[in-house]
C-alpha cells in the first residue's frame, strides 16, 4: 500500500502516522497538509514539515489549556506528540549528539505526558527498578477503584517508543476493561535517548523486573498478565516468556523468530561472508554504496547501529545473530497469538517460522490482508482492525483459562 508518497519508507512512516488517528494520534486532513511540503525521498522536508505541525498543534493545545478546554487540549496534545515523533524519525545520521532528536523527543514526551494528565481514565507515570537505575513507564488504568483487573504489558519495538503506547494499544485496552503497563526498555524511547541504554537480546532480564513490578500493585490481577510486543517486540516478549512463566498469555505484533533473517535477505552473499569474517573495511563501502538511494534501509542501519550500541553497520548485523528464538522457543508455555501481515516489507515469513518454533505454546496465527487495509507491517492504517482481532482472542483466551 502507497500511502501519499512512492518512497516505501516515507509511505509506511505516513500511514503509521495517520493510522493513530483511530485513537486521536492525527487529523486526516493535517497529515495530508503536512505531506504536500515534503520532497519524496527528503529527510530534511520530512523534519521540517512535521516539526512545523507538531508546533503548530502544540501551540492549539496549550491554548485550549489554558483557557479551560480540557477535552480540546488533550486531543490537540495527544497529536503533537505524534507529530514530534514522526518529525525526528529520520534524524539518524549522528541522533546521539543531534539537538533536534533531544527536543523533539523530548517534546513528543512532554505533550503525551500532558494528555495522558487530561484523560479520563486515571494514568500514573513510572519508574520501574532495573538493575541499577529505573525504567520510565506509564500505567494505564480502567478506572480509580483499586479492583484487579486483567493487564497488558506493552513493549516497545525497533525504533516505537512508550508514548505510542497509547494509540499502539492501551486505548484499544481500557475500551474493553484491560489495564496497560507500558515502559520504555534498553535501547528504547527515553531509556536510549536519556539514559544511554541499549538493546540487549536476552529481554527476560529486561521483563522480569516490570512483571515484579507488576505484581506489586493491587490493580493488576497477577493471573492474567499478557505480553503483547509491538514489532521487534514480537522477538523481545517471546523470548522473555521463554525463562519467564508469570505470564497468562503472549500477543506478538508481530511474530519474529530470527531478527539476523531481514537483514541476512538484504545482502549480497559475498558481504555476508565478509561480514561473517570480520572484513569490515571491505564490507562498510558497499553499505554505502547500497543505501545511498534507498531511504528505509539508511534509516535503518544508522537507528540499529545507535539503538543496540554498535561500532559500525557490519558490528550491527553480526549484533542481530543474538536476536532468535533458535534453542529457547519450545520453553514458551503461553498461550500465544502470533499477527501476521500480508505485505509486511520488514519481516516477511518470521511469523510463520515463530509459530512453528513454538511447539509447545498453543499457537494462534492470524493474517491480516491488504485488502482489508490491514497487510503492513503491524497493521498501521488499520488499528481498530487489528485490535478487533487482539482482544477478541485474548477475551475467549483468558475465559478459558
Amino acid at each position: 500500500m502507497k500511502f501519499l508518497f512512492r518512497d516505501e519508507s516515507f509511505s509506511f512512516e505516513t500511514l503509521r502516522t495517520a493510522g493513530y488517528g483511530a485513537y486521536g494520534g492525527a487529523e486526516l486532513g493535517e497529515v495530508i497538509a503536512t505531506t504536500q511540503g515534503i520532497r519524496n525521498k527528503d529527510e530534511h522536508s520530512w523534519l521540517r514539515a512535521w516539526k512545523a505541525t507538531a508546533e503548530r498543534v502544540h501551540a492549539l493545545g496549550e491554548d485550549a489549556l489554558a483557557a479551560g478546554h480540557r477535552v480540546s487540549a488533550r486531543e490537540a496534545l495527544l497529536r503533537a506528540s505524534n507529530y514530534y515523533r514522526t518529525a525526528e524519525f529520520f534524524q539518524r545520521e549522528h541522533p546521539a549528539t543531534d539537538p533536534e532528536v533531544a527536543l523533539l523527543s523530548r517534546l513528543a514526551r512532554e505533550t503525551f505526558a500532558s494528555a495522558a494528565a487530561l484523560l479520563d481514565t486515571p494514568v500514573e507515570e513510572l519508574s520501574i527498578p532495573y538493575e541499577t537505575t529505573t525504567l520510565p513507564g506509564y500505567l494505564f488504568l480502567v478506572d480509580d477503584s483499586g479492583r484487579p483487573r486483567p493487564t497488558v504489558v506493552y513493549n516497545s519495538g525497533y525504533d516505537s517508543t512508550l508514548e505510542e503506547s497509547y494509540f499502539a494499544i492501551a486505548a484499544a485496552a481500557l475500551r474493553r476493561g484491560y489495564n496497560v503497563l507500558a515502559f520504555d526498555g534498553p535501547g528504547q524511547g527515553a531509556a536510549l535517548r536519556e539514559q544511554h541504554l541499549v538493546f540487549r537480546p536476552d529481554w527476560e532480564a529486561v521483563v522480569t523486573p516490570v512483571i515484579d513490578y507488576a505484581l506489586t500493585r493491587k490493580e493488576i490481577d497477577a493471573d492474567t498478565i499478557t505480553l503483547f510486543g509491538y514489532s521487534l517486540g514480537g522477538y523481545l516478549v517471546a523470548r522473555a516468556a521463554a525463562f519467564d512463566h508469570r505470564v497468562a498469555a503472549l500477543i506478538l505484533d508481530d511474530g519474529i523468530y530470527d531478527f539476523y533473517a531481514p537483514f541476512s535477505n538484504a545482502l549480497p552473499g559475498f558481504l555476508e561472508r565478509w561480514i561473517e569474517q570480520g572484513r569490515d573495511d571491505r564490507v562498510s563501502p558497499f553499505v554505502r554504496l547500497l543505501t545511498a538511494n534507498d531511504v528505509g534501509a539508511r534509516w535503518g542501519l544508522r537507528n540499529g547501529a545507535w539503538a543496540m550500541g554498535a561500532e559500525s553497520y557490519p558490528d550491527l548485523i553480526r549484533k542481530t545473530r543474538a536476536y532468535t528464538l533458535e534453542g529457547i522457543a519450545d520453553r514458551v508455555q503461553a498461550p500465544t497469538l502470533i499477527m501476521d501481515a500480508e505485505d509486511d516489507h520488514f519481516l516477511k515469513g518470521q511469523p510463520q517460522a515463530a509459530q512453528n518454533a513454538l511447539v509447545n505454546a498453543a499457537t494462534t496465527l492470524v493474517t491480516l490482508t491488504g485488502a482489508e487495509g490491514a497487510g503492513e507491517h503491524v497493521h498501521v492504517g488499520a488499528m481498530t482492525r487489528a485490535h478487533q482481532v487482539m482482544f477478541d482472542w485474548l477475551d475467549d483466551t483468558l475465559a478459558a483459562a
